[in-house]
C-alpha cells in the first residue's frame, strides 16, 4: 500500500474509498518539454488545446453527424481515455485499486474537465465486483459548452466524462461498469450528478447509456427478418448492448445476427471500413490473425449489403482435401470420378445471388487458384466431369490469416489472384490490440455460457481480470470465448471466475512482474562454485553492469533486447518490459537524443 494514501476501511459492507489522498504522484508524472514541443503524462503525449477549439469541433460533430451519433463517438473517446489513465496509474506505482480509484477523479480535474464532489462515498469490493458511486460534477466544461451552443435541452451533455468514468472503472474492476448522468447543467440543473454501478445491475430503462459500447448495428438491411431489431423514431442507430444480447440469443441457432462488440479505436476503425463497403458489391479481403472474428465480420458484411435476403455460403479452404477442392467449389457431375454417384452443385452455385465467404484462402492449392481466378473473371463455372457452363453471380468475401503479399513473394499464391481479391482489404485487430474490449467481451461470453449451462456466474475476481489483461492471446477472441466457457463449466453456481478456472487448459498464467530476462541469450551460464561469492543471478547482473558500463547502458540494452524480441513492434516490446507504450517511446526518444549528443 502506498504510504501517501490512507488505507480503506474494511467491513462486511462495501469498502468505502478514502477521500484523503495525496496527489503528488500525478504532478510527478507530468512532464513539460517546451523546447521539444511535448507534454507527457505517465509517458503518454498530451496536448494543451484551446477550449473554444474543442467546443467548435464538438458542435460541428453534432451538426454533421447528429446528436446521438456525436454522443456515441465522444463517449467512446472518453472511454478510451479512462481506460488508458487507469492502466497508466496502475503501472506507474505500487497503488492498490482503492488508491487508483481515488486518484482518477483528481486526474480528470487536472485535465480541466470537471470538479468532483462526492454525493455519497464511493464503495467497492474488488473481489466480488460490487461497486457503487454517486458524484456531483461542478464546473463541467462539456455541460457549459453545450448549454452555450444549444441552450437548455432534455438530455445530459457530459458525454466524454461519462465515457471516461465508465472506461476507468471498467478497467479497474475487470467487469463492465456504467455511469449515468441523472442531472446536468445542460438540462437546467444547478450542477451535474452521475451514478456509477455494474452493467449487470442496470435497469432495462437505462439501456440507451450502453449504446456507445456497441458499434452501430447491422440489421437495417432490406431483409424483413431484421425488422424486429429496428428502433423506429429513436433518432439514432445503435442497439443497446443488453437488447442486442437478447436478440443474439434468440437467433443463435441460425446465426443470423453476428455480434460485433467493442469500444476500442482499432476495432471501430475496422467496423467503419466494413460499413463503407457494405452497401456495395465490391470484393472484400478480411485480414487478421486466427480467431479475431473474420467470419463474424463476413456475416455482418452480408447482412448490411444488397444481397442480405440471398444465401450466404461459407467454405474453409484449409479444411478441404486438395483433390476435392474443385469439386467443393465448382460442383461435380455424376460419374466424374469414383464415388461420384450423383451430380451436385458446388459452393459457387449454391451461393448464386448471394455471398461466398472463402476462409483461409491462402491454403488453396495452386491448381485451384487458377480455376478460381477464371471463375471470378468470367462469372461462370464448369462442374468437375461436365461441359455445361453455369452462370454464377456471387459477391466474394475472402479471409486470410497469413500475409498474402508474402505468400505471393514465396511463390505459394498467384499474384493475379491476389490483385483480384485485394479490392477492399480490411485489417481486423488482434485482441492484443484491443485489450480495452476484454471486459465487454467477457461480460458477453459469461452471460451466454451461463444461459447455455444453466448457471449464475456474477463475474471475475480482480486477479483473474488482471491476468486476462496481461495475457498475450495467441488465439484472440476465439480463445477468450473458449476460456470463459470452460471456466463457467468448472465454477460452482454463484462463484466468481478465478485464474484456476480460466487458465486450466494449459495456458501460461502471465506474471504481474516483468518477465525474467536471459542476459546474454545463447551464451553458456557462468559456472557457480563455492569460491564464487555471488550466486548465478547476481553474477550475471554484475557481468551485465560491467559490460554495459552504467545503469543507463543496462537500460539501453534492455530496450534494444525487447525491440529485437518483438520484431520492432513497440507495443509488444512495452508489454514485454511491463510498461506502457508511451513510457517506452519516451525512453527510446531519450536514448536517441543521448546518442545524437
Amino acid at each position: 500500500m502506498n504510504p501517501k494514501i490512507k488505507p480503506p476501511r474494511h467491513n462486511r459492507q462495501l469498502a468505502p474509498i478514502s477521500e484523503a489522498i495525496d496527489d503528488s504522484l500525478l504532478s510527478e508524472q507530468l512532464e513539460f518539454d517546451p523546447d521539444g514541443g511535448q507534454i507527457r503524462l505517465f509517458g503518454h503525449r498530451m496536448l494543451l488545446m484551446h477550449g473554444f477549439a474543442m467546443a467548435s469541433l464538438r458542435r460541428e460533430l453534432i451538426e454533421k453527424l447528429g446528436q446521438n451519433a456525436a454522443r456515441q463517438l465522444l463517449t467512446r473517446i472518453g472511454y478510451q481515455q479512462g481506460v488508458e489513465d487507469a492502466r497508466a496509474l496502475t503501472d506507474a506505482d505500487d497503488l492498490s485499486i482503492y488508491d487508483t480509484l481515488a486518484l482518477l477523479p483528481r486526474l480528470r480535474e487536472m485535465q480541466g474537465f470537471v470538479r468532483h464532489q462526492a454525493h455519497e462515498r464511493m464503495h467497492l469490493n474488488p473481489e466480488t465486483g460490487e461497486f457503487r458511486a454517486d458524484y456531483f460534477w461542478q464546473g463541467s466544461w462539456e455541460a457549459e459548452v453545450h448549454r452555450q451552443q444549444f441552450g437548455l435541452g432534455g438530455e445530459p451533455a457530459c458525454w466524454m466524462m461519462v465515457g471516461y468514468a465508465t472506461g476507468a472503472t471498467t478497467a479497474m474492476m475487470g467487469r463492465p461498469m456504467i455511469w449515468r448522468e441523472v442531472e446536468c447543467v445542460a438540462m437546467g440543473h444547478s450542477r451535474c450528478r452521475v451514478i456509477g454501478q455494474p452493467l449487470a445491475e442496470c435497469d432495462e430503462q437505462h439501456g440507451d447509456e450502453l449504446a456507445f459500447l456497441q458499434v452501430e448495428h447491422f440489421v437495417s438491411s432490406p431483409g424483413a427478418r431484421h425488422s424486429r431489431f429496428q428502433q423506429p423514431d429513436s433518432g439514432h442507430s445503435a442497439v443497446p448492448l443488453e437488447q442486442l444480447l437478447q436478440a443474439a440469443d434468440e437467433l443463435h441457432a441460425t446465426e443470423e445476427l453476428p455480434e460485433l462488440i467493442g469500444a476500442s479505436a482499432s476495432f471501430h476503425a475496422a467496423v467503419h471500413l466494413l460499413k463503407r463497403v457494405g452497401a456495395t458489391d465490391a470484393t472484400v479481403l478480411l485480414k487478421g490473425e486466427s480467431g479475431v472474428g473474420k467470419e463474424r465480420f463476413s456475416k455482418s458484411l452480408h447482412a448490411i449489403g444488397p444481397r442480405a435476403d440471398k444465401p450466404m455460403v461459407s467454405v474453409n479452404c484449409a479444411a478441404i482435401p486438395a483433390d476435392l477442392v474443385e469439386a467443393e467449389l465448382f460442383g461435380v457431375e455424376k460419374g466424374a470420378f469414383t464415388g461420384a454417384h450423383l451430380s451436385r452443385p458446388g459452393r459457387f452455385e449454391r451461393a448464386h445471388g448471394g455471398t461466398l465467404f472463402l476462409d483461409e484462402i491462402a491454403s488453396l492449392p495452386m491448381h485451384a487458384q487458377g480455376k478460381l481466378l477464371r471463375v471470378l473473371q468470367e462469372g461462370e463455372v464448369e462442374r468437375v466431369g461436365g461441359s455445361k457452363v453455369h452462370k454464377v453471380d456471387v459477391r466474394i468475401v475472402a479471409a486470410a490469416n497469413r500475409d498474402l503479399r508474402e505468400e505471393v513473394a514465396a511463390g505459394r499464391f498467384r499474384e493475379d489472384l491476389f490483385f483480384r481479391l485485394n479490392v477492399f482489404p480490411i485489417d481486423i485487430p488482434s485482441l492484443r490490440q484491443r485489450r480495452d474490449d476484454i471486459p465487454l467481451l467477457v461480460h458477453v461470453f459469461i452471460k451466454r455460457s451461463c444461459k447455455r449451462f444453466g448457471k449464475s456466474i456474477p463475474g471475475l475476481t480482480r486477479r483473474a481480470s488482471e491476468a486476462l489483461w496481461r495475457y498475450e492471446w495467441p488465439g484472440n477472441v476465439r480463445e477468450l470465448e473458449n476460456m470463459i466457457e470452460r471456466a463457467v463449466i468448472l465454477a460452482d453456481d454463484g462463484e466468481y471466475l478465478d485464474i484456476r478456472q480460466l487458465f486450466s487448459g494449459g495456458e501460461q498464467v502471465p506474471s504481474p512482474q516483468t518477465p525474467t530476462l536471459l542476459i546474454g541469450a545463447g551464451q553458456p551460464e557462468p559456472p557457480c562454485c563455492a569460491d564464487n561469492p555471488l550466486d548465478s543471478e547476481d553474477l550475471r547482473l554484475a557481468q551485465l553492469l560491467e559490460q554495459a558500463g552504467s545503469l543507463q547502458g543496462v537500460e539501453n540494452r534492455l530496450l534494444n533486447w525487447a525491440l529485437e524480441q518483438s520484431g520492432g513492434n513497440v507495443s509488444a516490446a512495452a508489454r514485454l518490459l511491463n510498461m506502457r507504450r508511451g513510457q517506452l517511446e519516451y525512453r527510446l526518444r531519450k536514448q536517441a537524443e543521448d546518442q545524437d549528443c
